[in-house]
């Protein structure tokens, strides 16, 4: 747990970067710090390792003042990862990740060993131990800095907008990975993001900071867009809160049919109709009165939109209806297996529904 008590920083100039927070950071979660920039969320989670000392407060991990701590030992017990990755330029992989077993006085055999179990974990192959951070891509060098975070199995991890210097899909990638890896080892996460989406994705908890160091609401994202505490977060989380809301609206909407033809087969179906693989996954639509005379290829297709998996939020059912050329929203199972469709209106039906029921007496 990270406890921030009554912590202020200012500097000799008169700027005052944080101001009287009060913050608890639960055990085994992840928070979210997100705010403009000059807000206060780097010198906050700086504070925690020590980079920055507070002017007056206590910051505390698991309940011992971190002021009492020598710095390079708290250091090496405290995972931290940064913009860019910030790995050795001149070391392979493999010894980046091992920096800090080494620095325990590891022997080189149990530090390497290590290293290679962390970059499976983080969804690297052993492959690539021996290159160097130029000869990786970005999204390659941002894990890692994950992986060499984790390598003295730290508690705690700080994360200072660890993805935002990559690309939109390598983003999505990374943050569905540092989910998958929370669920497995269970760290006390301090994340900081200046994207409102990103925040609400991967906080069990959210603090959204204003410029001076406030802490303006702190709260689970589905209250946090459901609740916003005042106009500055309003304005802040945007006009679509009630659309990013749905990332937490549970329902179920029964699918319907819909015409279907497996790649390599004719179809003779009116209407629109999705190609299926041999492993009945989704592979794009049949635009209505288009005229096939051979076996369906891929070449032929209209690519589709989004996928919705059974089981999961509302807001990818609504997204992969408003996305398909067709109108009709491609729902899957959890192996990606076609189920059959949904409409927008169904959606919006099903979150009537479930309003309905939150609201009643």
């Amino acid at each position: 747990m990270i406890e921030f008590r009554s912590v202020r920083k200012a500097y000799p100039d008169g700027t005052v970067a944080v101001e009287d927070v009060d913050l608890t950071v639960r055990a085994g979660t992840i928070t979210a710090l997100v705010g403009p920039s000059g807000c206060g969320k780097t010198t906050l989670l700086r504070m925690v390792n020590r980079m920055i000392e507070p002017t007056s407060g206590n910051v505390l991990v698991d309940g011992q003042d971190v002021r009492d701590a020598d710095p390079a030992v708290l250091r090496r017990g405290i995972g931290y990862v940064i913009q860019q990755a910030g790995l050795f330029p001149h070391r392979t992989v493999l010894d980046n990740v091992g920096t800090v077993p080494r620095l325990f006085r590891n022997s080189r055999r149990a530090t390497r060993d290590r290293a290679r179990e962390l970059l499976e974990l983080v969804g690297l192959p052993v492959s690539l131990a021996d290159r160097y951070p130029a000869q990786l891509s970005g999204g390659q060098q941002q894990r890692v800095g994950v992986a060499r975070a984790l390598a003295a199995d730290p508690p705690v991890l700080l994360m200072d907008e660890p993805f935002s210097a990559v690309d939109p899909v390598v983003r999505e990638g990374l943050q569905e990975e540092l989910l998958r890896l929370q669920g497995e080892l269970g760290k006390t996460v301090l994340f900081v993001t200046h994207d409102i989406d990103e925040a609400v994705r991967l906080g069990d908890q959210v603090a959204v900071l204003r410029t001076g160091g406030h802490v303006a609401q702190y709260a689970e994202p589905d209250e946090l867009l459901a609740e916003p505490a005042d106009d500055f977060v309003t304005s802040f989380i945007g006009r679509d809160r009630g659309y990013r809301r749905l990332s937490f609206v549970d329902g179920s909407v029964v699918p319907d049919e819909v015409a279907t033809v497996t790649l390599g087969d004719r179809s003779s179906a009116d209407g629109w109709v999705l190609a299926l693989d041999g492993d009945r996954r989704p592979r794009g639509w049949l635009v209505p009165g288009a005229e096939v005379t051979g076996p369906v290829t891929e070449d032929r297709l209209l690519a589709g939109g989004s996928l919705h998996t059974t089981g999961t939020p509302l807001r990818g059912a609504l997204d992969a209806a408003l996305s398909s050329p067709s109108g009709l929203g491609v729902v899957v199972d959890d192996r990606g297996g076609y189920v059959g469709v949904v409409t927008a209106q169904q959606v919006l039906d099903e979150i009537e529904r479930s309003r309905r029921q939150r609201v009643a007496p």
